[in-house]
């Protein structure tokens, strides 16, 4: 009797402990969901960001001054550094200063651009 009332104990413990092992794990996936949200957004803006740096009208962008020139500069400098962050990011904090800095280069393109005489013209623009 003593053993079945034991091994009983065991089996409600152990029920116990998966329900609160699910519960939290539901608990996280809720986080983990927001930060791949985050994830896709810090994508979309250094994609961006690179999709701007590559320009088909070279010609133009050959003739820059130096405050466009300094412009592109500091936005491929973002782009960098936003792709680096973007890697090494794993909560949606991170992935926030990863677009931040995307948004920065993306306004170092739009200086350059209104240097240039092209307009600020973004990337996405073209879709």
């Amino acid at each position: 009797m003593g053993y079945i009332v034991l091994a009983l104990l065991l089996i409600a413990g152990a029920a116990f402990a998966v329900v609160l092992l699910r519960r939290s794990h539901g608990a996280r996936g809720g986080s983990d969901l927001s930060d791949l949200d985050a994830e896709v957004e810090a994508s979309g803006w250094v994609l961006r960001l690179g999709a701007s740096l590559s320009v088909p009208e070279a010609r133009v962008w050959a003739g820059a001054d130096e405050a466009a020139t300094r412009a592109l500069t500091d936005a491929a400098e973002c782009h960098r550094a936003a792709g680096v962050q973007l890697s090494a990011a794993h909560t949606a904090d991170e992935y926030a200063q990863a677009t931040r800095v995307a948004q920065e280069g993306l306004a170092h393109i739009a200086t350059a651009r209104a240097a240039l005489g092209t307009g600020p013209v973004l990337a996405d623009s073209a879709a």
